[in-house]
């Protein structure tokens, strides 16, 4: 349902990869006419994206944030690289009680080490791609290469993401 979703003519008799990040795992298939050649699950995904900040917080800054609020982070300073030049956001400035006293705290967090934070789940990710691609058949090899890889679901909006991507695997 995705690859129609997303613009792909899934009846070409040619390769289409679909990175596909939901919340509880990230489905990786490969398309042609009209059928699914290959597909490969992780349970990897946005779920483990919000467990990592919210036990990073706790660990790094001594705060307790609720699954909502490592949510908000996520949306608001998340991202799969450490530079993000010029689309990088605003730091973020967190809410909550300190784990240990409870007394309220705020703490601002910048997306460097929120990037730092995520970097073994987007590694994982990143790992399932490639693996992924390595048992792909050489002719939809070339086609996906031609065609770049489209990324889609909830977590695929992490800023970064693609372009990390896309250097790892030098394809778009």
């Amino acid at each position: 349902g995705a690859a129609i979703g997303i613009g792909i003519d899934v009846e070409a008799p040619e390769g289409n990869m679909i990175v596909d990040i939901g919340g509880g795992s990230t489905e990786i298939a490969v398309i042609s006419l009209g059928g699914i050649v290959s597909n490969n699950s992780i349970r990897v995904a946005g779920d483990d994206l919000t467990a990592e900040i919210q036990e990073y917080m706790s660990r790094q800054h001594n705060v307790k944030v609720s699954e909502r609020m490592a949510e908000r982070i996520k949306i608001h300073v998340g991202s799969a690289l450490t530079d993000l030049g010029e689309e990088a956001p605003e730091d973020y400035v967190v809410h909550g009680p300190n784990r240990i006293t409870a007394l309220p705290m705020e703490v601002p967090v910048c997306y460097q080490e929120i990037a730092h934070c995520l970097e073994r789940s987007v590694g994982l990710i990143e790992t399932a791609v490639l693996n992924a691609l390595s048992n792909t058949p050489p002719e939809l090899y070339a086609d996906i290469v031609k065609n770049g890889i489209y990324l889609t679901g909830g977590g695929a909006l992490l800023r970064g993401l693609a372009q990390r991507l896309s250097n790892k695997i030098n394809i778009p």
